[in-house]
C-alpha cells in the first residue's frame, strides 16, 4: 500500500492576472490558468507576460503555477504547441496540464506534465501507464467514488488530483462529442457549445413522452466540502476548484471558504506559505451554483441534475402575497437590500428577475419591474448585494512571517525554509545615549514591511544591543534586506523536474477508435510504439462513419425517470429529443450504471 506525506494542495482557477492574484491572496496552495492558445476554456487565455507576472507572485509564497496546453492537437499545430510549452517553461510554471499523448513524441523541457481530466484517467492500467511516462500527477474523473479515489492512492505512487467544486459535466471528460457533433465546436478543442444545459424531452420508441420537456443534461454543481477530510485521509495530493471562466468575486469566496475549511482540519496541511489575513466571511451559497451535489462520491445514485434551469436560481425569499404596481408584498419576512436580484419562474417555466429599488419593510418591497410576479409565485434571491459589498470592501492580504533578531555584530531578516539574509553591523556606529530609545528606534524601523510579502511576527534584540543607529540608515538596512531576501527566496525555489528520459511501454488497450482522441500522426506514431493498432482517429480529425457514443455519463435518464432495469421489467428503446426534433438513442450499461447517448436520428 502506498503512503503519501499528508500535504494537500488547494488548486484554484484563474481567468486572468486579477483572478490569480485573488486566489493567491485568499490562500490557493496553486493556481492553474489557460495560455494564449491550446487550453480547454478557448476564453480564457492569458499571454506569456501576465504569466510570468503570475509565476513571479505566487512563487514568492511557495505557490505553484499550471498551466493548461490540454486540447487535442492537428499534425499543423504540433510544432507550436511545442514552442509554448518551452516558453512557459522559460517563463517558470510548475507544469503542464496535457491531453494529447503526442507530448510523449515532442522535444519538451523537463517540466512536470499533469495528465487532464481530459485523458479520462477512468482505469489504474491507465494511470500505471502515466506513472511510468514520468507524468507526475492525474486529475481523476469526476465520477469516481471515495473508494475509486482510494483504490488509485492505495495502489500507484502519484499524485492525484480531485475536483471538489464548481460545475460538473455531464459526461466524463475527453468522452464528449456531442457540442463537436451538433456545430462542430469540440469540447476536446476548448469550444464547448454546452449542449448539455438545453432543454430535451425523452421518448420511447413509440413516441410516448417519458420524461417531460426540462433540462435533462443539466448538472448541479459539485460541491465535496462536507467530505474534505476524507480525501485527506484517501491520500488525495490536491483539492480542485473549477472555474476558469468565472470572476474574481465567485475565486476569492469559493477559495477563502476552503482554505478556511482545510486550516479548520489542521493548520500544517497547507504546502505553501503566508498568512491569509482577512475579515470577509465567506458563503459559497451566495455565489453562482445550480444547486449542489456531491455526485457519485458515496457510489449511490443520486438526482444529479437540476431540470429546472441552469442557470443560478438562489436562496429562496418567500412567497408572494399581493403585487401591485411594483411593490410586492411577501407571506413572510426576509431581509432584503436594495440592488439585490431577485429570480422567479415566469409562465413559461423560464427563469425571470428584477431588481430591488427599495426595501419597504420586514415583507415589502418595492422592485424595478414586476412583470411576471403573481400572488402565490415563489420569489429567489440570486444576488445579495450587502454580501457583495462587503467582498469588495474586505481587507484581504497575504503575508508570510518575517523573524527579526538584531545584536551588535548582526541583524537578521528569516522567513521560512532556508530563506535569511544578514546585514553586518557598522562598527562605527556610536554607543547609544538612550539604549531604550534606541531599541524602540530600532524595532519600529524594521518592523515597517510596507507594501512588503512579509509581516513582523517576531522581533528580537538582544540585552546588550547599545548602538545608536540613525533612522534613515535602518530604513537603508530593512530596504536592502528585503529587498535581498526576496531575491534568495526566488533563488531558494524548487521545482519539480520532470525526467524526460522515457522510454514506452505496453499500453493496457491494445486497439484504439475514436474514443482515445487521437487527432495527430505524432500521437498514433507513439501508440504503434507501445503496441497498439490505431483503428480511427477522434471524430473533430476525421467524421466517423458509423454510430458512435456521442457522451457516456454516470447521469441515468432510465433511473431518473423510475425505470431502472435493475428494479423494473420495462425493457422499451428510450430517446433524447432536442427542441428542434432531433432524436438521440440510448443506450444503458447497467452492469457500470453508465448511460450512452448516441449519435442522432431524425424525426
Amino acid at each position: 500500500m502506498i503512503t503519501k506525506t499528508k500535504k494537500i494542495e488547494l488548486l484554484a482557477p484563474a481567468k486572468n492576472k486579477e483572478c490569480a492574484f485573488a486566489a493567491i491572496d485568499a490562500g490557493a496552495d496553486a493556481v492553474y490558468l489557460g495560455a494564449e492558445c491550446f487550453g480547454a476554456r478557448k476564453k480564457a487565455g492569458n499571454s506569456l507576460s501576465d504569466i510570468a507576472e503570475i509565476v513571479d507572485y505566487a512563487h514568492k509564497f511557495l505557490v505553484r503555477v499550471y498551466v493548461t496546453v490540454n486540447t487535442i492537437l492537428f499534425d499543423n499545430e504540433l510544432k507550436d504547441a511545442e514552442k509554448l510549452i518551452w516558453k512557459l517553461y522559460e517563463a517558470g510554471v510548475d507544469a503542464i496540464i496535457f491531453q494529447d499523448f503526442s507530448f510523449f513524441e515532442m522535444n519538451l523541457p523537463p517540466v512536470a506534465l499533469h495528465a487532464s481530466t481530459q485523458c479520462n484517467n477512468d482505469t489504474l492500467d491507465k494511470i500505471r501507464f502515466l506513472k511510468s511516462m514520468k507524468v507526475e500527477r492525474v486529475v481523476l474523473p469526476r465520477e469516481f467514488s471515495l473508494d475509486e479515489i482510494k483504490a488509485v492512492s492505495q495502489n500507484i505512487d502519484i499524485d492525484t488530483e480531485v475536483f471538489v467544486h464548481g460545475a460538473l459535466c455531464v459526461s466524463y471528460s475527453g468522452q464528449c462529442y456531442f457540442s463537436n457533433n451538433i456545430g462542430c465546436r469540440s469540447a476536446n478543442r476548448g469550444d464547448c457549445a454546452q449542449p448539455c444545459r438545453k432543454i430535451y424531452t425523452v421518448v420511447d420508441d413509440k413516441g410516448k413522452v417519458v420524461i417531460k420537456r426540462g433540462y435533462l443534461l443539466s448538472m448541479k454543481d459539485n460541491n465535496l466540502s462536507s467530505h474534505v477530510k476524507e480525501l485527506i485521509d484517501a491520500g488525495v495530493s490536491s483539492l480542485k476548484i473549477e472555474g476558469r471562466l468565472k470572476d474574481k468575486d465567485y475565486v476569492t469566496n469559493v477559495v477563502l471558504y476552503y482554505r478556511r475549511l482545510i486550516d479548520s482540519i489542521s493548520e500544517n496541511l497547507s504546502p505553501s506559505v503566508g498568512k491569509v489575513i482577512s475579515d470577509f466571511i465567506p458563503d459559497v451559497n451566495k455565489t453562482f451554483n445550480r444547486g449542489y451535489t456531491d455526485f457519485y462520491f458515496d457510489g449511490k445514485r443520486k438526482t444529479f441534475i437540476n431540470p429546472l434551469t441552469p442557470k443560478f436560481i438562489g436562496e429562496k425569499a418567500g412567497k408572494v402575497k399581493s403585487v401591485k404596481g411594483n411593490t410586492i408584498v411577501l407571506e413572510k419576512g426576509f431581509k432584503f437590500n436594495v440592488s439585490d436580484k431577485i429570480a422567479f419562474f415566469n409562465d413559461n417555466f423560464e427563469l425571470s428577475g428584477t431588481t430591488v429599488t427599495k426595501v419597504l419593510g420586514n415583507t415589502s418591497i418595492e422592485v424595478l419591474n414586476s412583470k411576471g410576479v403573481k400572488q402565490g409565485l415563489a420569489l429567489y434571491r440570486n444576488y445579495d448585494s450587502s454580501f457583495y459589498d462587503s467582498l469588495n470592501k474586505a481587507c484581504l492580504k497575504r503575508l508570510i512571517p518575517l523573524e527579526i533578531s538584531a545584536d551588535n555584530d548582526k541583524i537578521v531578516f528569516k522567513s521560512f525554509g532556508n530563506n535569511f539574509v544578514v546585514y553586518h553591523v557598522d562598527k562605527n556606529f556610536e554607543t547609544a545615549n538612550n539604549i531604550d530609545k534606541a531599541k524602540e528606534n530600532l524595532i519600529k524601523q524594521l518592523s515597517k514591511l510596507g507594501e512588503s510579502e512579509f509581516f513582523a511576527a517576531k522581533i528580537n534584540v538582544s540585552d546588550d544591543f547599545n548602538l545608536f543607529i540613525p533612522v534613515s540608515k535602518l530604513n537603508d538596512i530593512r530596504r536592502n534586506l528585503i529587498a535581498e531576501l526576496q531575491r534568495v527566496s526566488k533563488d531558494n525555489y524548487c521545482y519539480n523536474k520532470r525526467d524526460t528520459n522515457t522510454e514506452p511501454l505496453s499500453y493496457p488497450y491494445k486497439n484504439l477508435d475514436y474514443s482515445f482522441n487521437i487527432s495527430n500522426n505524432a500521437a498514433k506514431d507513439f501508440y504503434e510504439k507501445c503496441g497498439c493498432k490505431v483503428t480511427e482517429f477522434a471524430p473533430e480529425h476525421t467524421k466517423c462513419k458509423h454510430t458512435i457514443d456521442l457522451m457516456k455519463t454516470k447521469h441515468c435518464l432510465r433511473d431518473y425517470a423510475g425505470i431502472c432495469l435493475k428494479k423494473t421489467s420495462d425493457k422499451r428503446e428510450l430517446y433524447l429529443v432536442d427542441t428542434y426534433g432531433v432524436k438521440y438513442p440510448l443506450s444503458f450499461d447497467c452492469k457500470n450504471c453508465i448511460m450512452h447517448i448516441k449519435t442522432p436520428k431524425q424525426i
